[in-house]
């Protein structure tokens, strides 16, 4: 084969490669001239900006912003509403960066939102009230929310919240605002609509101050429990322990005591904060979780009774003359119900009361807390703030004659006296230092002639008993020491000791005979604190003891803890914890020595006349001192306890009228009020009297046939 050359062929070729040479040479130094840049832009980020880049991502933070759950609920043993929550949602606002930016004007060198910032809040304030005008519920003028109120909500310049923390622009949202709000986020990217609760309280107020009340957290911070979370929302790793500044938390009561409990456990929103705290955007949400619900020993109806029989005897004596006199300063009165065997209150009452639903607006005019001033705590555990009678006497009130029962177990426990001891009642006695003798009298200066037992003295209450055979002889056994001896016995039947029901605030009583025993120091001051204690003028306790006391005695000797909760639930229904009956302590007499103090609690009561069943009982009259300028007088405070039946006891009740006269006239009314009452919902023998069929009359019977009867 021959190959044929053609001139023009070597010149092609040679004019082609140029052309390659041009583009790979421009490939190559396009591709130096963007390493170039990317090389200066690293130097520029690294030695330029890099410092400023830093500070802003170490000054970036994420913050966790507490979302509140729906409370739990209170609930009577009968499963009514006591305190409950109802479920309302709330549309709040973030501040971003861009509605704080600011200038500097050159001449005042005074800083300023930025036009465009206030236009930007301007204009989503007047957008909001718009569509609240739109979507929202018909309200009256005085309540629209206007542009001004949305722009005061917002909060703008941090007075009230915290610069990344949400604001409320408007709790109570209906269902077409909620819809309105969800469905157009990307034109409100600051807004979220979150769900919270609104509290309420029954209207019947049902054992108000034991229920308690709810206020804000960040006016709850003088309470141990709230101080405690404050100091560890420092340091908690679990936002959904922390609190919200306008987070409603139990302030007193069950409220407070199952605070936890019914709180249940806060969402929280994760966003990102910038250096000047401002919210840079949501970047999760976690829901909250419901709190339990509390189911309380209290039974409404019985309550209820109780409340009105203390409102209805305070009235009647008012009006009516007990020993001769009529009582106007008697304004509060007390009571507690305790069943015997489990320990749980059925009945608390202090009174008079109110309607604990003022406290949900979070703010308390001044006019109203000085209505409620000296009667929003529980007296029946406490003396603060729990009522006052005319005479400023408090809800703790001296025993008087209801200590008689302890006083004949002492004196039988000591060996002071027997069960077969008898004793000639002259109507009065004295003690103290020869030539500066003390004497006391029996009430109304009665002689009540000879004791075949002390079981006599404890029925006819001889205070002269109590002082010979009990008072002056611990002083001759013990002398000052006899103080301490007497002590050990109040405290081993709740008396000087907190009950243990756990309510805030919980009293341990006034020991007086402590005080009495230092006013003479050759050992004088202790006999005559010995004395007085001995028939009830030296020991002031609250009607939830002397309930303990009563049931004490009932169970002879085995002091059980009073329950206000019988178990607590989840919102699916489920049981969390339950509660029974639990024992604090147990005094072991000799039971001859029960046997006759109980067969002598049997004090002739008018108010149980015709009462069916057989139980014990002890009245109270104490005497308590009052001034009126430079005078002082005596005034009388009616105490009562009893349980019933007298053999198996099932129900301890204690009763306090400050001021009210003798207990005989002022308290055991009230007492016997409460006992039918619990005799109709439960039967004193077991059998609900409200189960039992009525009795037909053949009467009106024979009327209903035809006939006519009267």
């Amino acid at each position: 084969m021959k190959s044929i050359f053609r001139p023009g062929d070597r010149n092609e070729d040679q004019s082609a490669n140029p052309s390659l040479s041009l583009r790979i040479n421009i490939f190559f130094f396009g591709t130096f001239i963007i390493f170039c840049i990317i090389i200066v832009r690293l130097a520029i980020i690294q030695f330029v900006e890099g410092p400023t880049l830093t500070e802003v991502e170490t000054s970036r933070d994420i913050k966790n912003v507490p979302l509140a759950s729906i409370r739990g609920s209170i609930l009577a043993k009968g499963g009514e509403k006591l305190a409950y929550s109802t479920s309302v949602q709330t549309l709040y606002f973030s501040i971003t960066s861009d509605y704080m930016e600011t200038v500097t004007d050159k001449k005042t060198k005074l800083t300023s939102r930025s036009p465009e910032a206030t236009a930007k809040a301007n204009q989503l304030a007047a957008d909001l009230a718009a569509d609240f005008a739109k979507y929202g519920a018909k309200v009256p003028e005085d309540e629209v929310i206007t542009k001004d109120a949305v722009l005061k909500a917002m909060d703008l310049d941090s007075k009230v919240y915290s610069g990344f923390m949400l604001r409320p622009i408007k709790r109570g949202l209906v269902k077409e605002e909620i819809a309105y709000f969800m469905e157009h986020k990307d034109k409100y990217p600051n807004l979220t609509v979150s769900e919270e609760d609104e509290r309420h309280y029954d209207p019947d107020t049902v054992a108000v101050q034991t229920v308690g009340y709810i206020k804000p957290f960040k006016k709850a911070d003088s309470l141990g429990i709230y101080k405690n979370i404050l100091a560890a929302m420092k340091n908690e790793a679990d936002p959904g322990l922390s609190y919200r500044s306008d987070e409603f938390v139990g302030f007193d009561g069950l409220e407070l005591q199952y605070q936890r409990e019914l709180r249940g456990r806060n969402g929280y929103l994760t966003i990102g904060v910038n250096a000047k705290n401002m919210a840079e955007g949501i970047e999760s949400i976690v829901p909250p979780v419901k709190g339990n619900d509390i189911w309380t020993t209290i039974d409404k109806n019985i309550q209820l009774k109780t409340e009105q029989a203390i409102l209805d005897q305070i009235k009647w004596v008012h009006s009516h003359p007990v020993q001769g006199k009529v009582h106007p300063d008697a304004k509060t009165g007390y009571a507690v119900a305790m069943e015997v065997d489990t320990g749980n209150i059925v009945a608390m009452a202090s009174m008079e009361d109110y309607d604990t639903n003022i406290w949900s607006s979070g703010t308390l005019p001044t006019e109203v807390y000085n209505k409620i001033q000296l009667n929003y705590q529980n007296g029946a555990v406490t003396p603060i703030s729990s009522g006052r009678s005319g005479h400023n006497f408090s809800s703790t009130v001296f025993l008087g004659s209801v200590i008689k029962p302890l006083t004949v177990l002492i004196g039988l426990n000591e060996g002071f006296i027997t069960t077969r001891t008898t004793y000639p009642d002259k109507g009065s006695t004295t003690f103290g230092r020869a030539g500066y003798e003390t004497t006391v009298r029996n009430a109304g200066g009665h002689a009540y002639g000879f004791f075949n037992s002390p079981a006599e003295a404890i029925e006819k209450s001889s205070n002269v008993f109590m002082i010979d055979m009990v008072g002056k002889k611990l002083y001759e056994k013990y002398g000052s020491e006899g103080v301490n001896v007497w002590d050990k016995y109040m405290r081993e039947f709740g008396l000087g000791e907190r009950p243990g029901s756990g309510l805030p605030n919980e009293h341990k009583g006034l020991i007086n005979y402590f005080k009495e025993a230092d006013t003479d120091n050759d050992g004088g001051g202790a006999q005559s604190a010995l004395v007085f204690a001995s028939f009830g003028q030296q020991g002031q306790y609250t009607v939830l003891q002397l309930a303990q006391y009563a049931s004490t005695l009932a169970n002879q000797g085995i002091r059980i803890k009073p329950q206000l909760v019988s178990k607590i639930t989840d919102q699916a229904g489920n049981t969390v914890k339950t509660f029974g009956r639990e024992v604090l302590n147990e005094v072991k007499f000799d039971k001859a020595y029960w046997r006759e103090v109980i067969k002598g609690m049997n004090t002739s009561v008018s108010a149980f006349e015709d009462f069916p069943y057989d139980f014990a009982r002890k009245t109270g009259t104490s005497q308590q001192q009052y001034r009126v300028k430079k005078s002082s007088y005596l005034a009388d405070n009616g105490v009562f306890i009893a349980f019933a039946p007298r053999e198996n006891p099932k129900l301890a009740v204690a009763v306090v009228i400050p001021e009210g006269g003798f207990g005989s006239n002022s308290a055991a009314p009230v007492a016997r009020k409460i006992f039918d009452a619990y005799d109709w919902e439960y039967g004193l023998d077991g059998i609900p009297k409200k189960n039992i069929p009525p009795v037909k009359d053949d009467a009106k019977q024979t009327a209903g046939d035809g006939a006519t009867a009267e």
